[in-house]
């Protein structure tokens, strides 16, 4: 390269960074995200529905799992139970391995990976929609609500979800889909791909598998509700990456200003 040209690219000005000022935006980012929060568990609770078509649509769940044999929860729950310390592992799971781990890997994201966490979050918003209208919709009562031999562990033996959820924002009907465990498995995903850690990308791989086993136990959901809360999850993710490609192509063709 000849001075000439060294000099006109010098004269050239660089393009600014797409990333700065990361406290305004994880002010800004927590915002919309509470935002939305507050907004699904409103819907949920506006929209609860009677006890009699939660129920009816309950038992529509049970005889299709009947129907393809797996309808285990009742003697699931007998199982585990009579295992050492279950019970209090899968409540704590159950409580604390929701939203405080949510709420941590989101913002670890939002802190060290801006794009990823836009992708995630929008796979979240998403979802959330998709699961107000399911819930205003068909309205269903959890196992531990029914005359079916499952018992309420976490209600029975802790008040700590009611803290972390209260009564006024709770949907006892809201079972169908689980997204204790559909939101876990997208945290599990997050974390599996885009943590450097090993330990943090075990705790994602093990984190949804987790999940399922404690909604199960504790009598807060059927399996056909976290098949549901999976697929949904999953569908808003390929949407949400599709989006986030088309914005990359988009921002890489652009000419830099000048």
């Amino acid at each position: 390269m000849n001075l000439s040209t060294s000099a006109a690219t010098s004269s050239i000005p660089r393009q600014k960074p797409r990333h700065h000022g990361t406290l305004p935006f994880l002010l800004r980012q927590s915002l919309v995200v509470l935002v939305a929060v507050i907004t699904y568990f409103g819907v949920r609770h506006f929209t609860e529905g009677s006890t009699e078509n939660a129920t009816r649509n309950a038992e529509l769940v049970i005889n299709l799992q009947e129907r393809i044999g797996i309808s285990v929860e009742r003697d699931f729950q007998a199982w585990a139970l009579e295992l050492p310390g279950i019970q209090q592992a899968m409540n704590t799971i159950y409580i604390w391995g929701h939203w405080p781990v949510i709420v941590t890997t989101l913002g670890w994201l939002a802190w060290k990976k801006r794009e990823k966490f836009t992708l995630y979050r929008n796979t979240l918003v998403i979802s959330g929609l998709v699961g107000m209208v399911i819930v205003a919709t068909f309205p269903m009562a959890p196992p531990r609500l029914l005359d079916i031999g499952v018992i309420d562990t976490v209600t029975m033996h802790s008040e700590a979800y009611r803290v972390l959820q209260p009564p006024s924002l709770t949907n006892q009907y809201a079972a169908m889909p689980s997204f204790h465990f559909g939101w876990n498995l997208l945290i599990g995903i997050a974390l599996a791909r885009e943590a450097p850690a090993l330990w943090a990308r075990i705790i994602g791989w093990g984190l949804p598998l987790l999940m399922l086993l404690s909604i199960v136990i504790t009598g807060n959901h059927f399996i056909l509700d976290a098949a549901a809360g999976a697929a949904i999850i999953l569908t808003s993710l390929a949407v949400s990456t599709r989006h986030q490609r088309r914005i990359d192509t988009k921002d890489s063709t652009e000419p830099p200003n000048t």
